[in-house]
């Protein structure tokens, strides 16, 4: 019987852009817009500058383009780098719905643009190689239930060098064979810790999660083009990942229905520049203001209830820094109630050091409810005002969920609103115009 991994890489060699139903081709297109709009926004922070300097010093001379960085081009594993590094810089690429910890965003797509624009490939090769990345990326994930996550380990940093081997390896035209020598390379690639969620410091690390991710991808794929082998029994073997880096997985997930229920359509998008968790928190909390007419300095309690993962990884009422803030869901709930949380800049101008928000943290309550034990971001948010009034919502979905997408024109919105601080505004519309008839395009390009 043939490995996961041979299934997988037979499936990703013959995977063609005709063979992709319209639906996902649209979903590839809207997330290589929002891709480019988030990493361009990014590119503004020091740990993306960085991370932008390190290649610029170590792999000047490329053909690839450095989001957010119109004049630097680096060769391919630096352009890999930064690319996911400047996606995740600010909490804002997409996750899975329900989420098995792999972000395609920040991984996968930065590997199949470093690799399209070495090759000069086209854009149809482009969104196939990025949808057999997914597809890959996201059964791993799924056959592991999650759980690197309860061991300690940063999910995406174990997943993406995965779906990013598979995206570059296509863009390469690496064979079936060759694809599964490229994952059994990424297995050893995998990395990813998360001491920064209970650290008073550090918090830049896990950006590098997401770059070191597709970077790997790139280096896996090349070495497996040249020759360079790697172990078939790498996902489902002995010392496999599903058993070294899980508990309680379900390898029979690893390929499970392939061709036929596209885990593209499963991208969730971020309305806020924060961690998915808080996401319905802050949309209950800004509906309510709302809708009752209350600010934030009406507010004396808040109790946020929902899953066991909300109450003991994101239960940070005094976060460090800025990175520690934004995976802290009572800080994002906090700033939803004095900014607008719409405009990733409310987290940016000293939102970490504002004393109301600080003050705001200090009022909420995390508390794990039975009610969504099997729920992954549904929150029950409970707001007393100090004038004795209460009010409650529950927040089953956020905008930007598979079943309820962001629309084109949304992401037009945000796509012009975030590359607007690294691009004029003509050649910002200029690159949205060609991300959105992507599939025409004969040679893909960033610049």
């Amino acid at each position: 019987m043939p490995t996961a991994a041979q299934v997988l890489g037979k499936f990703a060699a013959e995977l063609k852009f005709a063979d992709l139903p319209a639906e996902v081709v649209e979903r590839s297109k809207n997330c290589m817009i929002d891709t480019v709009a988030i990493a361009s926004f990014g590119a503004q922070f020091p740990w993306s500058r960085t991370v932008a300097d390190y290649a610029r010093r170590y792999g000047t001379g490329g053909p690839c383009s450095l989001i957010g960085y119109p004049d630097v081009r680096v060769h391919a594993p630096y352009a890999a780098l930064v690319n996911g590094v400047c996606t995740h810089a600010f909490e804002q690429d997409s996750g899975r719905y329900p989420p098995a910890g792999a972000h395609a965003e920040a991984t996968v797509l930065p590997a199949v643009f470093a690799a399209c624009e070495e090759t000069k490939a086209d854009g149809q090769t482009a969104i196939a190689a990025f949808v057999a990345g997914c597809e890959v990326m996201f059964r791993i994930a799924l056959a592991s239930r999650h759980s690197p996550e309860k061991l300690g380990f940063h999910a995406p940093g174990l997943t993406g060098p995965f779906g990013a081997a598979i995206g570059a390896g296509c863009v390469f035209g690496l064979s079936a064979e060759q694809l599964v020598h490229a994952l059994g390379i990424a297995g050893s690639l995998s990395s990813g810790l998360l001491a920064f969620s209970k650290s008073e410091q550090g918090g830049m690390v896990k950006r590098l999660h997401l770059g070191r991710a597709p970077e790997s991808g790139v280096l896996a794929a090349r070495l497996a083009s040249a020759g360079y082998t790697g172990p078939e029994t790498v996902l489902d073997g002995k010392f496999g990942f599903t058993e070294v880096y899980c508990r309680d997985a379900e390898p029979a997930l690893l390929t499970a229905d392939l061709g036929k229920d596209w885990e593209v359509m499963r991208i969730s998008m971020k309305r806020y520049a924060c961690h998915m968790y808080a996401q319905t928190a802050m949309q209950s909390m800004r509906g309510l203001m709302s809708e009752h007419a209350f600010g934030g300095a009406d507010v004396a309690k808040v109790l946020i209830e929902g899953n066991e993962k909300l109450a003991s990884h994101h239960n940070i009422l005094e976060p460090g820094d800025l990175m520690q803030a934004q995976y802290s869901v009572p800080f994002c709930v906090a700033l939803a109630m004095f900014r607008d949380p719409d405009d990733p800049n409310s987290f940016v101008a000293n939102g970490v050091d504002d004393p109301a928000i600080r003050a705001a943290c200090r009022i909420m309550e995390l508390r794990a409810s039975p009610d969504f034990s099997h729920s992954p971001y549904p929150t029950r948010i409970t707001v007393r005002l100090k004038d004795g009034r209460e009010f409650v919502r529950v927040g089953e979905y956020f905008r930007g969920m598979p079943n309820d997408p962001l629309s084109r024109d949304d992401l037009r919105r945000k796509f012009m609103l975030l590359t607007a601080t690294t691009r004029a505004r003509p050649v910002a519309e200029r690159l949205l115009e060609r991300l959105e008839h992507f599939e025409t395009q004969a040679q893909f390009s960033l610049a």
